[in-house]
Formats: C-alpha cells, sequence, structure tokens
C-alpha cells in the first residue's frame, strides 16, 4: 500500500529535484533563486497538502464501514473546499513577494526568484485539486493511480525544462522561468490524468462523476474543516520552518543558501518514504477505527513505525556515504569561471548532510506516528505538539547556533534535528497514551 504513494510523494519532491539540477547548471545564483522561490511556494504548499489530508481519514472511515455515500460526500466537499484554498494560496503568495526585499536577501537572487514565483504559485491551484482526489483515491486503500499521474507530471516536467530552461530544439531559452513554465503544465496534466484514471474505473466512476454541488452541508464541511485545519498548521509547522531555514542561508550568503537547498532537497526525497508509510498508517488505522478494532489497530501502527525506523536507518547510511557525492549532482563540476563557488557549495552541503543522516530517524518517526494520529482523527494536540517542538524548541536554535556562532549553516540545521526530534518523542507519547486508553475502555 505504501510503495505508490512513496512514488506519488516522490513525484512532487522530483519535480524541485529536476528544477534544481537544470537550473544548477545556469550557476549558483539561478539555484539560490529558484530556491528563495520555492520557499514561499512550500509554505502554501503545506497548507493546501495538509488540509486536504482531512479526507484520507474519512473516506476509509467510511470504507471500513461499508458507507459508499459519506465516502463521496469528502470527495465532493473536499473538492470545493480545496478549489477554494487554492486560489487564495496563490492570491496570498502574490501579495507575500514584496517580502522577498525585506529579508536582507541577494539582490541578483531576488530579481531572478521574482518571475519564477508568479508561475509556481499558480500551479498551486491544479496542485491542491490533485491532492482532494489522491486523498480520496488513498481513502479507498488505491493507491497506484495518484502514483501514475504523477509519474506522468514528472516526465512532461522534465522534458519542458530541458527544452525551455536551455533553449533546444527551437525553443526560446528562458533560464529560470522555463523551470517554472514546466512545473506549471505539468500540474494541470496530473489533474486531470487522475481523473480521467478514476472515470475510467467502474468501481470509481460513480464516486467522481455527477457531483451535486448545490448540495453542500455544513455539517460535512465542517467536519473537513476540523480535520483539515489542524492537519495543515501541523505541516505548514513543520515545513515553515525548513523555510526559515532557507531565508537564514540566505543571510549567509548565496553559497550557503544553494546548499542549504540541495540538502534540504535529499532531505525531502527521504521524507517522502516516511510520508508515504505515514499515509499507510493512516488509511489502515482509519480503516481498524470504523471497525472498532483497537487491539489490532494499535498493533498495525506499531508494524508501521518499526518498518519505517529499519527504512530511515538505511536512508541515514546513504547520506553518511554520499555527501560529497550527492551536491556534486547539482552543479557543473567542470565550470571553470564558478569553480570556487561550486566548490563552497559541495563542502556546505556535505556538512549538512552529516546531520541530516541523524534526523533521518526523527523524522520519518515523527511523520508516520502523525499519520497514525489522524487516522484516529485526533488532530488537535498533535498541532499543539508540532509547534512547541518546532518553534519553541527548533527554531530558536537554529536561528542562534546559526547567526551567533561560528556553526553557522551546520548550527541552523542542529536545530532543526532537535526539533524533529522532539516531535517524535511527543507525538508517540500522545499515540501509546491514546491507544491504551482505546484498548482499556
Amino acid at each position: 500500500m505504501a510503495v505508490p504513494v512513496i512514488m506519488g510523494m516522490l513525484g512532487h519532491t522530483f519535480v524541485v529535484f529536476a528544477d534544481n539540477v537544470m537550473v544548477g547548471q545556469l550557476g549558483t545564483a539561478e539555484l539560490a533563486a529558484v530556491s528563495l522561490g520555492n520557499s514561499f511556494v512550500f509554505i502554501a504548499m503545506s497548507l493546501g497538502i495538509g488540509f486536504s489530508t482531512a479526507i484520507t481519514p474519512l473516506v476509509a472511515e467510511a470504507d471500513g464501514a461499508g458507507n459508499k455515500a459519506d465516502a463521496k460526500s469528502a470527495l465532493k466537499h473536499g473538492l470545493v473546499l480545496c478549489t477554494l484554498l487554492g486560489l487564495l494560496l496563490f492570491v496570498i503568495i502574490l501579495c507575500c513577494k514584496p517580502l522577498m526585499y525585506m529579508m536582507k536577501q541577494p539582490l541578483e537572487v531576488v530579481a531572478l526568484a521574482m518571475p519564477y514565483i508568479d508561475l509556481v504559485a499558480f500551479s498551486l491551484v491544479p496542485l491542491v485539486i490533485f491532492q482532494a482526489f489522491k486523498q480520496f483515491s488513498e481513502g479507498l486503500s488505491q493507491t497506484k493511480y495518484p502514483m501514475y499521474a504523477t509519474i506522468l507530471a514528472n516526465v512532461i516536467n522534465i522534458a519542458l525544462n530541458y527544452v525551455l530552461i536551455f533553449g533546444h530544439f527551437g525553443f526560446p531559452k528562458m533560464g529560470v522561468v522555463g523551470a517554472a513554465v514546466g512545473t506549471l503544465i505539468s500540474r494541470f496534466v496530473m489533474v486531470f490524468h487522475l481523473w480521467y484514471l478514476l472515470k475510467r474505473r467502474p468501481k470509481f466512476h460513480d464516486y467522481v462523476t455527477r457531483f451535486k454541488f448545490k448540495d453542500i452541508e455544513k455539517k460535512v464541511m465542517g467536519k473537513i474543516i476540523g480535520l483539515g485545519f489542524p492537519s495543515a498548521l501541523q505541516m505548514f509547522f513543520e515545513v515553515a520552518i525548513f523555510t526559515a531555514a532557507i531565508w537564514l542561508s540566505g543571510v549567509l550568503g548565496k553559497n550557503a543558501q544553494a546548499a542549504n537547498q540541495i540538502a534540504l532537497n535529499l532531505s525531502s526525497m527521504t521524507f517522502m518514504f516516511g510520508m508515504g508509510l505515514g499515509v499507510a498508517a493512516m488509511i489502515r488505522v482509519g480503516n481498524q477505527k470504523g471497525i472498532g478494532d483497537f487491539r489490532k489497530l494499535r498493533r498495525i501502527a506499531q508494524s508501521i513505525f518499526l518498518l519505517t525506523l529499519l527504512i530511515e536507518v538505511v536512508f541515514a547510511s546513504l547520506f553518511l556515504l554520499g555527501r560529497f557525492w550527492f551536491p556534486s549532482l547539482y552543479l557543473d563540476v567542470n565550470d571553470l569561471a564558478n569553480m570556487a563557488d561550486n566548490n563552497e557549495v559541495i563542502f556546505l552541503s556535505a556538512e549538512l548532510l552529516l546531520v541530516a543522516a541523524f534526523f533521518q530517524i526523527s523524522d520519518g518517526t515523527q511523520v508516520v506516528v502523525l499519520g497514525a494520529l489522524r487516522g484516529l482523527q485526533d488532530v488537535r494536540i498533535p498541532t499543539w505538539i508540532t509547534f512547541v517542538a518546532y518553534w519553541l524548541i527548533g527554531f530558536p536554535i537554529s536561528y542562534f547556533l546559526g547567526l551567533h556562532t561560528d556553526l553557522k549553516s551546520v548550527g541552523i540545521w542542529i536545530g532543526l534535528l532537535t526539533g524533529l526530534s522532539a516531535s517524535a518523542i511527543m507525538l508517540y507519547i500522545r499515540f501509546n497514551y491514546l491507544t491504551k486508553k482505546l484498548i482499556g475502555a
């Protein structure tokens, strides 16, 4: 169940990876510009994706109870809310663009990021709509269809990047803006392809067609908002602290920011394995909640926690062994004009990956336990836990060590490691308490 989810989540990250690798061939300033632009988009995207996760446990519970009408109702209302949210997030990003001039970022980086962010921000609209269909499909334990749509989107994105960034086959050389155009078009293709895949299957046809959008129920909207808003905040608190790391790195210079982007992109890809297993935990926990078998619920969740731990140990080992080689993939190491900058970025990235190797375990654990808690529809207390862990514990450490000690970029990532570890420990305590209470009752 988790593998297609992981591949789909990796697909979202791979869009950014492809942009980074291709844009990185143009220079470190261009790579830093994509990093800065995406930092704004990632915050908004976290709210959209986090909000859409409310659909999965509702659909999974309805599926466990054999109630098809409630599952379709969750999708319909979720689509309405996700479309409105996508448009709202686009407008908010446009209004926040002037903040880039107030953040002490390199001016050449800001100038390159401005046109990039307009198009990528608009791509949030189809992305959040796609998330509604994706979360619905996963709630029915059908995780492969979103994966197929995401793979197609990546192929289209890479092809468009190749011709638009560098100006191949007679297309204009658009540089950073070309990467944004590729992302926008691929995300529209992604949402229409997923809808088409679901519509073609007899099992899902009635779910995704003949929506009666006039019949909107306040109770269902309220339930999705009640689950979705705290879930969005949970993801926002985590993504925002990583975004803050990008901004803090920007204060240290373009090379520090580029190195941070490389380490962040690599960590994001491994994080998707934990996130995919977290979705599997959410689905299976939601199913067992609908059935009412809490002993089996706890056993299934703890099995997924153990599997995640083993996988993250493997990733930690890979980061340790490949910490100098991985960053070289993002840069043109044969570029004599930028050799000094490229070498510095590779060295800084290797230092950050050393820290990232250790927080693989914390990051994977916290996201999979959070998924299990969402399956239980327990979202309010976990929201406070993530806020405390990331912003009262992690961020102050990142700020102090990054800007007021010689650790600089490494200090920023030590703060991230601390926040993730605190989150993992507190969330597991919460899950352990709730499941024992349910079994006892």
